[in-house]
């Protein structure tokens, strides 16, 4: 039996897999899903995952945080009326504004073309932080941040529980992948990290990027990356993409939904130990925070470079 087979397998049953049950609710926990490059399949892989974690019997919200190129809502065939521009104006709540999807999985759209989510004045940010203290249902918030090293996806990535970082085989997705794994770890070693490979043509090269990463994650930047899994190239994800309809459901016995469901099954098998963010209104605020930091140590350091003499030979 192939390797694509036997990840077929996984995909039997699916929608009665039963992880980690709720006992008593804890906080919302939240997955970052990141990536250093664009068209790296990040979008795909967050919308396509949250669907999974619902299919196993979680309530799930996907945040579209990819702000200047909002794209969740175009995965899913759905042209939302409110988005979260709206919410910021104070035009509607947060509430307002979600979309439930025949899929399972609700959704907070993107404001396209409203890319800094950063530079809000204080009474926007209230709007939002209201906004998300309103959301304590959902046992998961899959977060779909802009790929690079902004301090919008930084911000983003910093208050969550857990970091997805995906990649590809390419060279340039690989560097750049480790380039943001330094990014996130100059500001605290305590994140947990993993790496996803994506449109791999076997296992052993996934295994291979994967393992790379890690080793010179570890070396140079002394921190521990774990290695979630891969998911193969597959037609049926281009396809997907095209119809505007999920693999994982349209297509669930394709090899890219027997990789998703294994990776699924390994991510819901971790500990579900409670999210130390404080709830969702403690995550918008301490992007908030982390974002106003950032701009504060830029403009000390312009200072400071202003300050220092310079060489007039």
């Amino acid at each position: 039996m192939d390797q694509a087979a036997n990840l077929r397998k996984l995909t039997e049953g699916t929608t009665n897999l039963k992880l980690v049950p709720n006992q008593a609710r804890p906080m919302t926990k939240i997955i970052a899903i990141a990536s250093g490059k664009g068209g790296v399949g990040k979008s795909t892989l967050s919308v396509n995952l949250a669907i999974a974690i619902a299919k196993a019997g979680h309530k799930v919200l996907i945040f579209d945080g990819d702000l200047g190129l909002a794209n969740i809502n175009v995965l899913l065939g759905i042209i939302p009326k409110y988005n979260l521009y709206h919410v910021v104006k104070g035009h509607k709540s947060l509430k307002d504004i979600i979309i439930q999807t025949q899929d399972g999985v609700d959704i907070i759209a993107g404001a396209s073309g409203y890319s800094q989510l950063a530079n809000l004045n204080d009474t926007q940010r209230n709007n939002l932080i209201k906004g998300f203290a309103d959301l304590d249902n959902y046992d998961y918030m899959i977060i779909d941040t802009g790929a690079g090293i902004s301090s919008n996806v930084i911000g983003l990535v910093m208050p969550a529980d857990e970091v997805i970082v995906v990649t590809t085989p390419e060279p340039t997705a690989i560097t750049d992948s480790y380039g943001l794994i330094k990014s996130i770890v100059s500001q605290t070693k305590d994140k947990n990290l993993k790496i996803l490979v994506n449109r791999v043509r076997s296992a052993i090269e996934g295994k291979k990027v994967a393992d790379r990463v890690i080793d010179i994650s570890g070396q140079f930047l002394e921190v521990q990356v774990e290695n979630l899994g891969f998911i193969f190239q597959d037609e049926e994800v281009e396809k997907s993409i095209r119809e505007q309809k999920p693999y994982i459901t349209n297509s669930p016995r394709s090899k890219a939904a027997a990789c998703l469901t294994r990776i699924t099954h390994t991510l819901l098998q971790t500990e579900n130990t409670d999210s130390d963010t404080e709830g969702l209104a403690g995550f918008i605020k301490k992007f908030f925070s982390f974002v106003d930091y950032r701009e504060k140590e830029l403009e000390d350091r312009m200072n400071e470079d202003e300050d220092s003499p310079t060489d007039k030979g």
